[in-house]
């Protein structure tokens, strides 16, 4: 896991990553906003605010998937990914869990980053 500074030097390369790509700077919701539509693998289209909720939290499973906390366990009739939990989450305070989240998503997008690079 990345000590306190290198994981803020690394939010902060992440966020300002998608705001070329996307016009604003994110917050933690927007980015796991935009994980989740990833993940649900649909295009961009119009959300309901449940929707929208649901992304983030498909997010969340996804990114501490990784990590062995969640599992994936199939698609619903309509696509939309399920995940079930297999540990509990470590979070002693707030402020643990932030920086656990910042570090997973930073991880998944390195992962989605080395998936796009071909290897020369």
């Amino acid at each position: 896991m990345y000590d306190s500074d290198n994981l803020e030097h690394n939010w902060t390369q992440l966020r300002a990553d998608l705001m070329k790509r996307f016009g604003k700077k994110p917050d933690m919701n927007a980015i796991l906003f935009l994980i989740g539509i990833q993940e649900l693998g649909m295009g961009v289209r119009e959300f309901t605010k449940e929707e929208k909720q649901d992304l983030m939290h498909i997010a969340t499973c996804r990114v501490f998937a990784e990590s062995g906390y969640y599992e994936f366990s199939g698609r619903d009739e309509d696509g939309w990914p399920h995940f079930k939990a297999v540990k509990p989450l470590p979070f002693a305070n707030l402020k643990e869990q932030e920086k656990m989240l910042k570090w997973h998503v930073i991880e998944y997008f390195n992962r989605a980053d080395e998936i796009r690079t071909p290897n020369p």
